[in-house]
């Protein structure tokens, strides 16, 4: 239903520029838009589409010495574009408020949770500090943090990135702004605190009537929170309109294209569609048959096993004071599963569950407390030395965070000669460059990017240049954790094809690990459900995601984003 309240920031024909060595490139191309009270407009597009930037000139954050803004960014009546610095501080976080995507970053490692919060209120707000912190534990009900008064006295880097999330809403909300702009809030955190943030953010939004600006880069976490939808591609707003108009009648093919790169719940596609094969009309939807994927497992299981971990055990000791005993922790607890030749195996659980703790034990990057790993019949669970580097050539990682894993002063080339190296893959130098430049071209980049450097990529690209070290070595085994969650919906499909089309081709085993079920539910045969340490369900992913038996499993899958 269109609302009928006022509108209390209007943008018309924004463009924005950002001035290099005098040469200026537009980034954002004349867009236009309005929020009106008590309504949520979502900003969907991949990155570099301009969201981000759009936000930041609302909160009047880009560096006015090398960005120029033309067009018009009104708040009430007040001309946005014109304001001094002075005139910006009584307007950000009084009137126009953001909640940031990475609250690690958003919030100052040196000062407590409450402090911080209370800091806002103190500038914009004439009142003493004992009512600012009263004030302070007020927000923290509202939103709905736990044991408030140890969270006020809390360090960030003491709590989970929920409860980061939620002290960054806390003071984004306290006082009482007319517009949130929330910036990618979700994306870092599990199905379960994702939805739980959303449902909060909503909450608030209804309660105290504000207008809130919602971007996000998930198309079904936006139709479940926006009244409006604008849709931007390359700096342009190619869509605009009622959420169920964008969503149920989209116009643009980019828009089409978004609404189905995300992996089916209900299908299970040969490959996923991307932006390009349906641009192009190259793209045919192939599904598999119940009767083909039982066909395929039928041969699958009838092989040994390449991988078994046999009931595995990573513990921590934790201090507990001066003259107290330490405690164990059990990161993971008695785990086992099998890992079959040609199987992609997905592993799903909330932050914290032991996921990324079993990688690494599997890698042999932490030290094994108890049980075994067993490699083609071998038990590797204490390798040292070169049967160790034997191992780790036939069992690769690829890593959640493709710019944390490839080192900044080293080129692309290097960065997949180095590994070729030192396993002594091929002959000499030059078979090993034309190897890698090989590889490129079959992770879909250019033999060009050899001589580039990660920071002059893109996520994507950088992810792909993850996965060609990793597949250099010629490995059996490929653990990816996480190797998608920070991508684009589009970016993610292509990713998924190619890490499919590479299993194919080369004949690798998948240990595929995401806190997003429908990705998991896309790429894996068997799945195994991860909480607290323990494995919680483990069977059929298709059977798993229809059907789960576990009230965990059911939490999670409930926990989905459906979109309209």
């Amino acid at each position: 239903m269109e609302s009928t309240n006022e509108i209390i920031v209007k943008v018309e024909d924004l463009r924005i520029a950002f001035r290099n060595s005098n040469v200026l490139n537009e980034v954002v191309h004349g867009v236009s838009f309005s929020i009106k009270s008590d309504e949520i407009l979502g900003i969907v597009g991949e990155s570099g589409s301009g969201k981000s930037v759009t936000s930041l000139a609302l909160m009047g954050l880009l560096p006015a010495k090398n960005t120029v803004i033309t067009g018009s960014v009104t708040y009430k009546d007040i001309n946005l574009l014109k304001l001094s610095p002075k005139d910006w501080q009584t307007i950000r976080s009084n009137k126009i408020a953001m909640v940031f995507q990475e609250p690690m970053s958003a919030l100052n490692p040196s000062i407590r949770c409450g402090k911080q919060v209370a800091e806002v209120l103190l500038q914009h707000r004439n009142i003493n500090p004992k009512l600012a912190k009263k004030e302070v534990l007020e927000l923290f009900k509202q939103v709905r943090l736990p044991d408030i008064e140890k969270i006020y006295q809390s360090y960030p880097h003491e709590i989970s990135g929920g409860q980061m999330q939620r002290v960054v809403i806390a003071m984004a909300i306290a006082c009482k702004p007319d517009v949130l702009i929330a910036d990618e809030p979700t994306t870092a955190l599990d199905v379960t605190v994702q939805k739980e943030i959303l449902q909060l953010l909503k909450t608030i939004q209804q309660e105290t009537k504000m207008g809130m600006l919602f971007i996000s880069h998930d198309l079904n976490v936006v139709s479940e929170v926006a009244d409006k939808v604008l849709v931007m591609y390359q700096g342009n707003a190619v869509e605009y309109g009622t959420t169920e108009q964008v969503f149920k009648n989209p116009q643009n093919d980019y828009t089409k294209a978004l609404l189905l790169s995300k992996p089916s719940d209900t299908e299970r596609l040969v490959e996923l569609p991307t932006i390009h094969s349906l641009r192009n009309q190259t793209f045919k939807s192939r599904i598999v048959s119940p009767q083909a994927r039982a066909s395929r497992h039928r041969e699958l299981y009838t092989k040994e096993p390449i991988l078994e971990i046999k009931k595995l055990v990573k513990a921590y000791s934790v201090p507990q004071g001066l003259f107290k005993k330490e405690t164990i922790f059990k990161a993971v607890n008695e785990v086992s599963f099998s890992v079959y030749p040609g199987e992609t195996v997905g592993l799903v659980g909330e932050s914290g569950c032991g996921k990324s703790t079993l990688a690494k034990a599997i890698m042999q990057l932490e030290p094994v407390s108890e049980g075994s790993i067993w490699y083609k019949g071998k038990d590797v669970t204490n390798l040292k030395g070169k049967t160790l580097k034997e191992y780790r050539k036939e069992v690769q990682l690829i890593f959640q965070d493709p710019f944390a894993s490839l080192n900044p002063k080293m080129t692309i080339g290097q960065t997949i000669v180095e590994p070729m190296q030192a396993h002594h893959i091929l002959e000499n130098r030059a078979e090993r460059v034309q190897r890698a430049k090989d590889l490129l071209i079959r992770v879909g980049l250019e033999p060009s990017h050899y001589n580039r450097y990660p920071h002059q990529l893109s996520g994507g690209q950088r992810q792909r240049v993850g996965i060609a070290r990793a597949i250099a070595v010629n490995p059996k085994v490929i653990i990816c954790d996480e190797s998608v969650s920070a991508l684009d919906i589009s970016v993610q499909a292509q990713v998924l094809n190619l890490l499919n089309q590479l299993k194919e081709d080369f004949g690798f085993s998948y240990l595929f690990i995401s806190h997003d079920l429908a990705v998991v539910k896309f790429m894996a045969d068997q799945l195994l459900v991860m909480n607290k340490g323990k494995l919680e369900e483990i069977g059929d992913a298709d059977e798993i995601y229809t059907n789960p038996r576990k009230e965990y499993t059911q939490q999670l899958i409930g926990a989905i984003p459906k979109g309209i």
